[in-house]
């Protein structure tokens, strides 16, 4: 792996969010909309980039489609987008407390 290569890698982000409708956690595409699957989310290799797709994230955020877009590191596994740090870990697996609640 060549140093630019290696340096892109350690830059990968993603964004998430909230859907509003039902507040579920979800992931801003390549295509623009919103996946709950993190493996369908737009893997930004560029800081820049990444920025300026955030904002396009934000403009969705004004048209009540999502809340709270942001930013999030990205690794790969396995050819797929993998969350790092434990927040998104913890994001990508649903809710820690209350699934023996049946609420429905």
């Amino acid at each position: 792996m060549s140093k630019n290569q290696n340096a892109t890698t350690n830059f990968l982000q993603a964004i998430t969010a909230n859907r509003l409708s039902d507040g579920y956690v979800v992931y801003l595409t390549a295509r623009g909309g919103w996946s709950e699957r993190i493996e369908d989310c737009r893997a930004i290799p560029d800081r820049g980039d990444a920025n300026d797709v955030l904002r396009h994230a934000e403009r969705q955020a004004g048209d009540d489609l999502v809340v709270g877009p942001y930013l999030f590191k990205i690794g790969v596994a396995d050819g797929r987008p993998a969350p790092l740090g434990q927040r998104e870990i913890l994001r990508t697996t649903g809710p820690s407390v209350g699934t023996d609640l049946n609420l429905a």
